[in-house]
Order: C-alpha cells, then sequence, then structure tokens
C-alpha cells in the first residue's frame, strides 16, 4: 500500500498546476530523481518476486506517462523528455543496486 499511495502522491504533485515549493528549492530533475528511487525502491521491496527488468519498465512507462499528462496545455506544465529519462535511470540504479544487495545476502 506505501509503494501505491507514494507513486499516487508522485502523480499529483507532477501534474498540480502549482506545485508547493520544496525546502531547498531543489531542481526538477533533482525532484524527478528522488521521487522515482523512492518509487524503486518501494516497488522493489513491495514486489520482491517481480523481476527488476518488470519493474524498471513498469515505472518508466508511469514517468512516461506523467510527461504526456503534463503536455496537456491546461495544467500548464512542461513536459520534459529529459524528466522521463531521469526517472528512468535513477529507478534503474537503485532497482539494480537492491538486488545486488539481496543477492549478496
Amino acid at each position: 500500500m506505501l509503494f501505491w499511495a507514494a507513486a499516487a502522491f508522485a502523480f499529483v504533485m507532477g501534474v498540480l498546476p502549482h506545485p508547493p515549493e520544496l525546502p531547498g528549492s531543489p531542481s526538477d530533475k533533482v525532484q524527478h530523481a528522488v521521487a522515482f528511487a523512492v518509487l524503486g525502491f518501494l516497488g522493489d521491496w513491495a514486489y520482491r518476486k517481480t523481476s527488476a527488468l518488470k519493474l524498471l519498465l513498469g515505472l518508466s512507462l508511469f514517468g512516461a506517462f506523467i510527461e504526456v499528462v503534463q503536455a496537456i496545455p491546461a495544467l500548464h506544465r512542461d513536459s520534459d523528455p529529459l524528466d522521463w529519462l531521469t526517472d528512468t535511470i535513477a529507478c534503474g540504479l537503485v532497482l539494480v543496486a537492491f538486488r545486488w544487495w539481496h543477492g549478496r545476502r
């Protein structure tokens, strides 16, 4: 449930026309990297028996979906393919690290 709550939170924050300012004013790419690193961690934890590749593909598609929704003019958001790439890389790094760590245990 925590994974799905975090995914819902990431989606809402990603499509709000005027999201709240975060402490320290991190860049957009940092926010994407942190959000999808957390989703990668929670996805790995919640779906341990699912292959890392399937989790990565699912979360990457989720990131792409957010970017498509952000392209809706009424939302006044900017859709950026580099945001999707950041999402995918951050999630992938976390999944690889955790699967490697679990394999060594």
